[in-house]
């Protein structure tokens, strides 16, 4: 569909409210025109390039992680609410690809959703007893992996924890983590 200026700009101002991650290049490739008429849209209606969308979105205040220390987190936590929810971002660099095709490999993807699993947990101990995980497709080196967090249920000794990480709007990683914390925790709760 050939959208007009008009119709373009609110459905692009919506998109990026829905999904403040997301480039000016997958933009253009969902409304078919290019880089620069996304980045002139954006200008005219005031919208920041992505960096900034996600800085702000990283200032925005947000619980502190207690399971573990900040700089052992993998990827960037930029929302968080403890045991409800939580997001983080990592982009891929070539440290994280393999050096014959630049493809992530696996474990850098699952480190950061075992991380966001632990970081998400209200509790000073947070340990992985359990994942279920599935790659869904491969992440190549210069995507950007956004992995979201959803608490499911809190149990007496374990959380269970769902981990969706995405690329764009494609979903390429999901687990099912079962968490351990103290049981001494719940019960003062």
């Amino acid at each position: 569909m050939k959208w007009t200026k008009r119709q373009r700009q609110p459905k692009l101002k919506e998109h990026i409210k829905e999904d403040p991650f997301v480039t000016d290049e997958a933009l253009a490739a969902l409304f078919e025109v290019s880089v620069q008429t996304i980045r002139l849209d954006r200008l005219e209606m005031n919208i920041p390039e992505v960096r900034e969308r996600i800085k702000d979105v990283a200032q925005k205040q947000y619980d502190p992680v207690k399971a573990l220390p900040e700089e052992e987190i993998i990827g960037e936590i930029v929302d968080l609410e403890l045991d409800k929810y939580a997001i983080s971002i990592m982009d891929i660099k070539k440290e994280h690809v393999f050096s014959r095709n630049s493809i992530a490999r696996g474990h850098h993807i699952f480190a950061q959703a075992n991380s966001l699993a632990v970081a998400v947990i209200n509790d000073q101990l947070a340990l992985t007893a359990h994942a279920d995980i599935s790659f869904k497709r491969q992440v190549s080196e210069g995507e950007r992996v956004i992995a979201k967090a959803k608490v499911l249920e809190i149990g007496t000794l374990r959380t269970k924890v769902k981990i969706e990480s995405f690329v764009e709007q494609s979903l390429v990683f999901e687990g099912m983590f079962s968490m351990f914390r103290e049981e001494k925790k719940i019960k003062e709760e």
